[in-house]
């Protein structure tokens, strides 16, 4: 289930600086609620570790997604780590994307409140960078 797989690497990415953010977690359960997990099942996955599993066959749309989300929350707490970077640029990688799309996107993307047009500008953008489909 990719939408499983989002939610845990996104929480990955909340733990990896050792510290969730109310913020952070927040923007993960707006996510899990918009794909039909209820609160009950997202809180256990703050709890724990969990592997940096991308599925293989996700679509472009999916795979936009995932990645503009990561940004996103990255960007949310108003700061950026090194190691934030590092896994969101792994991430990239594993979905099949130039790691030089990363800093792109650092640039581009807002923590939240983008409009429909500069979001379609990124899903653009976005696919310019993907190595394979």
């Amino acid at each position: 289930m990719p939408a499983l797989h989002h939610l845990k690497l996104l929480v990955s990415l909340a733990r990896v600086d050792g510290e969730v953010v109310e913020k952070e977690k927040q923007y993960i359960i707006n996510i899990g609620q918009a794909n039909h997990f209820l609160v009950s099942e997202i809180l256990p996955l703050f709890a724990s570790d969990h592997e940096q599993f991308v599925p293989e066959k996700l679509t472009k749309d999916e795979k936009f997604d995932y990645i503009f989300t990561l940004v996103q929350l990255m960007r949310i707490d108003g700061r950026i780590y090194q190691d934030e970077i590092k896994y969101c640029a792994q991430v990239a990688s594993r979905l099949g994307y130039q790691r030089d799309l990363l800093f792109e996107l650092m640039l581009k993307v807002q923590e939240v409140g983008q409009s429909k047009d500069d979001v379609s500008e990124l899903k653009r953008l976005t696919s310019e960078y993907l190595l394979r489909s």
